[in-house]
């Protein structure tokens, strides 16, 4: 592991000695409930985030969003910084269901075998602490960041962040930056470096509904009557063929044609990661489609993606019940990797429906017309900024891949944007116990600060 600066390593020192203050900070927040698909402790949680930056000595407002929950902003000035860093995150959590599968209670912000469990604690509780203790760290070691820091931390990023563009397009200040990241992901299961992820793939949520008679009947007159949910089966079955390619017209118009760049991340990914051992952590035998190597990791950074998230009809109870549902409904996200249109595809989808005798199905979109996805350069001064740090700090290469991160600031202020993380791989994201391991959120702290020092030196 490369000698770090005086500088730096004082920094270092500084947030390994307040270990337990972050720890305990972090108990905290994971136990304020702030689940935004269910509306729960949100306006809470945002004025939590606000008391423990005030109390970190960090600037912190927040902002109402039209028609959803508060957004955190703060800004720490660095009289000798030349850049302006953004710093992304999220307070809002999944829903905790199903609760009976937890092994601590899901707001305990329990600490057991290393590590500290409950919702949140690694999606994205541990990296809004990240951040603002790596800040605090540069403020009491070197009396100010090596760069302008700006934060964001939003409520609403586990649902699209609806409401979040709206304040992003009337106060474009506030998050008007040289360059943005955001600490939202993990470390390669094989690897054990972060993962960083140089843009975005769009993600278009869209819910088909079919409906049939004014309410359930009786199936002894199924030959008499509409069947939603079979006309939802056969819609479905237009949108892709058995190789996973999405048959809608006009689809792949502006995908993103991988250059020299691209091609060598996927062959030196390849090259070092051992992809059997995320088959082992997912539970599979094998990747769909026999995706080996190089193209499996193309697959996953770069494909578009038409997936079934949800799909419901009828009777769902112990036992039988005889009738015909009067509605079915499927919940898809179709991910758009660089250059698609987001609202072209949506055009493309509805006409595709209709073009398939389905255009009596209704098609709504979950949160509006997605932002449109981006790819930035590995040679940006953020990728390599990023790049450097996670180095410096996990003492190996990271994994750099091709896109998914943050992307709704982007439709209004444009800025390079990067997406890590330091989550252990059995963090349980989006899962029953999920925790995050406690020496890899303090190496998340460190990791924060030296993104800060690294991007401010570059």
């Amino acid at each position: 592991m490369q000698e770090n600066h005086p500088e730096l390593q004082a920094v270092f020192d500084w947030i390994d000695a307040h270990r337990d203050e972050a720890i305990a900070d972090l108990q905290r927040l994971v136990q304020q409930p702030s689940v935004s698909a269910q509306k729960i402790g949100l306006e809470e949680c945002a004025q939590l985030v606000v008391e423990m930056m005030h109390a970190d000595g960090l600037d912190a407002t927040a902002y109402p969003t039209p028609g959803g929950p508060p957004c955190v902003m703060g800004h720490v000035p660095s009289p000798g910084g030349e850049k302006t860093l953004l710093c992304y995150a999220h307070y809002d959590v999944q829903p905790v269901e199903p609760v009976e599968l937890w092994t601590y209670p899901p707001y305990s912000g329990q600490i057991a075998d290393g590590r500290l469990w409950g919702r949140g604690a690694t999606d994205n509780k541990s990296g809004v602490l990240a951040f603002t203790k790596a800040a605090k760290a540069w403020l009491q070691t070197a009396g100010q960041a090596p760069v302008h820091l700006k934060f964001i931390t939003e409520g609403e990023e586990e649902i699209g962040s609806i409401h979040l563009g709206p304040l992003i397009e009337a106060q474009p200040e506030l998050v008007a930056a040289d360059a943005m990241h955001c600490l939202d992901g993990g470390v390669d299961p094989s690897a054990m470096v972060p993962d960083i992820d140089l843009g975005l793939k769009s993600v278009l949520f869209v819910e088909l509904v079919a409906r049939g008679a004014n309410a359930d009947i009786h199936s002894l007159n199924a030959p008499l009557l509409p069947q939603p949910a079979w006309e939802l089966v056969r819609a479905l079955n237009t949108l892709v063929d058995d190789q996973r390619r999405i048959l809608i017209p006009g689809w792949y118009e502006g995908l993103w044609a991988l250059g020299d760049e691209e091609m060598e991340q996927l062959e030196a990914n390849a090259a070092r990661l051992n992809l059997d051992e995320l088959k082992q952590e997912w539970g599979i035998d094998q990747f769909a489609l026999g995706r080996e190597g190089v193209d499996a990791l193309k697959a996953r950074a770069y494909e578009p993606t038409c997936n079934i998230a949800g799909l419901t009809s009828g009777y769902q109870g112990e036992g039988s019940k005889t009738i015909v549902p009067n509605e079915a409904r499927a919940k898809l996200d179709m991910r758009l990797p660089p250059l698609i249109d987001p609202e072209k595809a949506v055009a493309r989808l509805k006409q595709h429906l209709i073009d398939q005798g389905f255009g009596h199905i209704e098609v709504i979109i979950r949160g509006g017309t997605p932002e449109p996805p981006y790819k930035i350069s590995v040679k940006e001064d953020i990728s390599q900024a990023v790049i450097r740090a996670a180095e410096r700090v996990f003492g190996a290469p990271p994994v750099v891949n091709g896109v998914s991160a943050e992307g709704v600031i982007l439709k209004y202020v444009w800025m390079p944007t990067v997406l890590t993380g330091f989550a252990q791989p059995d963090c349980n994201l989006h899962a029953p116990d999920e925790n995050i391991d406690l020496e890899h959120y303090i190496k998340g702290i460190k990791y924060a600060a030296a993104i800060m020092w690294e991007y401010g030196r570059g």
